[in-house]
């Protein structure tokens, strides 16, 4: 464990050092498995948030009250603690600069880490794809990267960066405040003949009726990657 960056009440990365790491693809994941005195285990599966960068990568955790391990990632651990780690994993929802665009992005809450991971392979390798970011967030304080988001758009390689809160809109807010919805991605998503990739991640929820829009918009199903997350004791 390098290093610990809290990026909002609820969420933490975790910048890790793992010797002998062969490097992932943006958008995989890694299984973490934590083992208590007594030899129980609990393992969980979190998305790298991280661009490859050699024997480096972060997990962003969210902690879950109820969870066997997130409160313990999240809330505990400390800067030198070590993990155990298995991976990478997973093939289907990647994205490479190879793969151009342009590149759509839909995330509900933490589904932004593997998403992120893209934003910022897309940063590192000076790509110029045409990309936009549709992340639904509860309040204005639970944006994950809110700051780095910001950076990204204001380089001007266009990436644009739309909000929707779905809780709490601050005084003044001028942005959209509801649930993704057809309408929302209609006016977000390119017009289904220029073909854009589409990532969605987030809440099982989110990510069916977001993809049921998507296609129902006209987008090609083999386009639209998804990956969901629900209850798993966290």
């Amino acid at each position: 464990m390098l290093d610990l960056v809290d990026e909002t009440p609820r969420v933490r990365s975790l910048v890790l050092a793992v010797p002998g790491w062969p490097e992932h693809l943006a958008g995989q994941h890694v299984d973490v498995r934590l083992t208590a005195e007594d030899g129980y285990q609990a393992e969980r599966s979190y998305s790298i948030a991280s661009a490859p960068a050699g024997e480096r990568l972060t997990l962003t955790v969210e902690r879950l009250d109820d969870g066997e391990v997130s409160p313990y990632l999240a809330g505990e651990l400390r800067a030198g603690d070590e993990l155990e780690l298995r991976g990478p994993i997973g093939g289907y929802f990647v994205w490479e600069g190879a793969l151009g665009g342009p590149l759509l992005l839909v995330a509900g809450g933490s589904g932004i880490c593997p998403l992120m991971a893209m934003l910022r392979l897309r940063q590192a390798a000076a790509s110029a794809v045409p990309t936009r970011l549709l992340y639904s967030s509860r309040s204005l304080e639970d944006v994950i990267y809110r700051d780095e988001l910001d950076r990204l758009v204001a380089m001007g390689s266009g990436l644009e960066v739309i909000h929707t809160l779905t809780r709490s809109i601050p005084e003044g807010w001028s942005g959209l405040h509801r649930r993704i919805d057809t309408a929302m991605l209609g006016a977000v998503a390119w017009p289904p003949a220029e073909r854009p990739l589409i990532f969605v991640c987030g809440p099982t929820p989110l990510v069916e009726s977001a993809a049921e829009s998507l296609v129902n918009l006209g987008h090609e199903p083999a386009h639209i990657k998804t990956e969901r997350f629900g209850p798993t004791g966290g």
